[in-house]
C-alpha cells in the first residue's frame, strides 16, 4: 500500500512576535514537505481570543514571508472551526469515549489539595466517569475524554525515539468546557486530522501533549500522525532561550541585517546536520533534509556562527538578489528606499563590497563612499590625513588623472609614481586619497572606489579635498 503524500503544518499562536524557535519549527516543516514533494500548511491557533491579536498574526505572516517559507492553500483559523471541534466532542460522547463531568472548580481543587496532603497523584479522577446518566444533575458540565487507565501509551518519535508513558499518568482531559467552547488539546487533533497532516514536527515541549492527544485519535479511530519532537533552542550558556540572550524575534534578525538565505541556512543547521556541511543553499537543504538529521540535544544560538554564515552568503549572492535583500532590510528599519541612481552605483560597487561584509549594515557602511554626496565631510580620523602636505599631493595627482585611461593598472601606476617622487610608500598616499574619496579611514581599496565613482566624480572629490 502506497504512503499518503506528506503534509506538514506550522501552527503558531498569534499572541506576540514570530519567535526564532517557532521560525525554525516552521522551516523544518517546510523543508520536510518540500523535500518529499508534499504540502506545507499554515494554521493560526487563535482560540485564546483575549491574547490573540491581528498585529501578531501579521507579524507571523511577515516573518514567514521574509524567510521565504511559502505555504500551500488558505491559512486556517483555529477559532473559526470551533463548531467542528465541538461536533467531534459530541461524537465522542455519543460513542462512549467521552463523558459528562459535573464537578465544579472548587471540587476539583479540593480533590487535588487532599491528594497533595496524602502524598498521591493530583491527577483529577472525576466521580462522573462511570456514573449512571440517570444520576446526572441539571447543571453545567464539561466533556472529558475517557483516557485509558492501565498499560502504556507508546509514542514512536522520529527524533526522540520510542517514548513510553504509563496510562495512569494520563488524566481525563477536558475536551469541551462547560460554556461549550472546545479546548486547545481537542482542537489541535481535530484540525490536524481534518487538514490531512501526516507528520507533526514541533518543539519537544509538546512531547507530553502527544500522549494525551493520542487518546482523541484513538477514540475517533483516526490514524496517528508521525511524531517528530525537536529539542528547543538554548542560549550560548546552555540555558533556555530568553530575553537575556538577546534577539528572540525573527524581525529583530531582519533589522540586524542578516539576509534571509543566511538566516534559513543558520536555522536549518541549528539542530540538524548533513555531514560537516555548514554553509549551503536552500536548494541543497531541500535536497538533503530528513528527520534523521535532527539531533536529540538542544541547539545553542551562536551569533558569531550566524555572522560567519551570513558573510559567506553575502559574498556568494548575485548582485540583484543582494540589492533585493538591502531593499527588504531598509524597509524593515523604516529607512527610505534607495533612489534609482543609488541602486545603479551600488550595483556597480558590489564586487568590492561583498568581501568580508557579514551583515547588510556592514556592506552599506563600506558603500558609504558611493552613496554619499559631495561635498564629502571627512570624519575626525580621516581629517587628520588631510594635512597641508597631503593636500598638496592630491593637487599634484589630479592633473595626472585627468587624461589617464580609467583602468586599475593605470591608476595604480599613477599613484605609485607620485608616491615614489615624494619618497613615500603607497599607503602614505592612499590614506589622504581615501579620506578625500570616502571621508573615512576604512573603505574599499582606493582604486576600487575610483573605478566605481568614475573619472569626473573622483576628480571633483580630490579637488574639493585639496582646496
Amino acid at each position: 500500500m502506497s504512503q499518503p503524500p506528506v503534509v506538514t503544518r506550522f501552527a503558531p499562536s498569534p499572541t506576540g512576535f514570530l519567535h526564532i524557535g517557532g521560525a525554525r519549527t516552521a522551516l523544518f516543516n517546510w523543508l520536510f514537505a518540500r523535500a518529499n514533494g508534499g504540502r506545507f500548511l499554515l494554521r493560526i491557533e487563535d482560540t485564546d481570543r483575549a491574547r490573540s491579536t491581528e498585529e501578531a498574526t501579521q507579524a507571523i505572516f511577515a516573518g514567514l514571508d521574509w524567510l521565504g517559507l511559502d505555504h500551500d492553500g488558505e491559512t486556517i483559523s483555529q477559532a473559526a472551526r470551533a463548531d467542528r471541534h465541538a461536533e467531534v466532542a459530541r461524537e465522542m460522547l455519543a460513542a462512549g469515549t467521552a463523558y459528562k463531568c459535573f464537578s465544579t472548580q472548587e471540587e476539583i481543587e479540593s480533590f487535588r489539595e487532599t491528594a497533595r496532603q496524602e502524598g498521591r497523584s493530583t491527577l483529577f479522577e472525576s466521580p462522573w466517569r462511570d456514573a449512571d446518566p440517570a444520576t446526572h444533575p441539571d447543571a453545567p458540565y464539561a466533556l472529558r475524554v475517557k483516557a485509558p487507565r492501565e498499560g502504556e501509551t507508546v509514542i514512536e518519535d522520529k527524533v526522540q525515539g520510542q517514548v513510553r508513558v504509563r496510562n495512569d499518568q494520563l488524566d481525563d482531559m477536558v475536551i469541551l468546557r462547560s460554556d461549550g467552547s472546545p479546548t486547545y488539546m481537542l482542537a489541535v487533533v481535530v484540525d490536524d486530522h481534518d487538514m490531512g497532516v501526516t507528520h507533526v514536527i514541533r518543539g519537544d515541549d509538546h512531547l507530553n501533549n502527544a500522549a494525551r492527544q493520542m487518546t482523541v485519535y484513538q477514540a475517533m479511530g483516526w490514524p496517528v500522525p508521525v511524531w517528530a519532537h525537536i529539542p528547543l533552542i538554548h542560549g550560548a550558556d546552555g540555558k533556555k532561550l530568553s530575553k537575556r540572550h538577546g534577539a528572540l524575534g525573527v524581525e529583530e534578525y531582519r533589522e540586524m541585517g542578516f539576509p534571509s538565505p543566511a538566516m534559513r541556512n543558520y536555522l536549518t543547521r541549528l539542530g540538524w546536520s548533513h555531514g560537516d556541511d555548514e554553509v549551503f543553499t536552500t536548494e541543497q537543504a531541500v535536497e538533503w533534509f530528513s528527520l534523521d538529521g535532527i539531533g536529540k540535544s538542544p541547539a545553542r544560538l551562536d551569533l558569531k556562527k550566524l555572522e560567519s554564515i551570513s558573510g559567506h552568503h553575502i559574498a556568494a549572492m548575485e548582485d540583484a538578489a543582494l540589492l533585493s535583500e538591502i531593499d527588504s532590510f531598509r524597509a524593515a528599519i523604516g529607512a527610505d528606499p534607495l533612489a534609482e541612481a543609488e541602486r545603479e552605483v551600488l550595483g556597480r560597487a558590489m564586487y568590492c563590497l561583498k568581501d568580508r561584509a557579514k551583515t547588510l549594515p556592514q556592506l552599506l557602511e563600506k558603500a558609504h563612499f558611493c552613496l554619499t554626496q559631495r561635498p564629502i565631510e571627512p570624519d575626525e580620523k580621516a581629517s587628520k590625513s588631510l594635512d597641508t602636505v597631503s593636500k598638496g599631493i592630491l593637487s599634484e595627482l589630479t592633473p595626472h588623472l585627468r587624461n589617464a585611461s580609467w583602468s586599475r593598472d593605470t591608476l595604480e601606476g599613477i599613484v605609485a609614481g607620485i608616491a615614489e617622487e615624494h619618497g613615500l610608500g603607497l599607503g602614505k598616499v592612499a590614506q589622504p586619497l581615501r579620506a578625500a574619496l570616502a571621508g573615512r579611514t576604512v573603505s574599499p581599496s582606493v582604486f576600487d572606489m575610483m573605478l566605481v565613482l568614475g573619472r569626473d566624480e573622483t576628480l571633483a572629490r580630490l579637488t574639493d579635498a585639496a582646496a
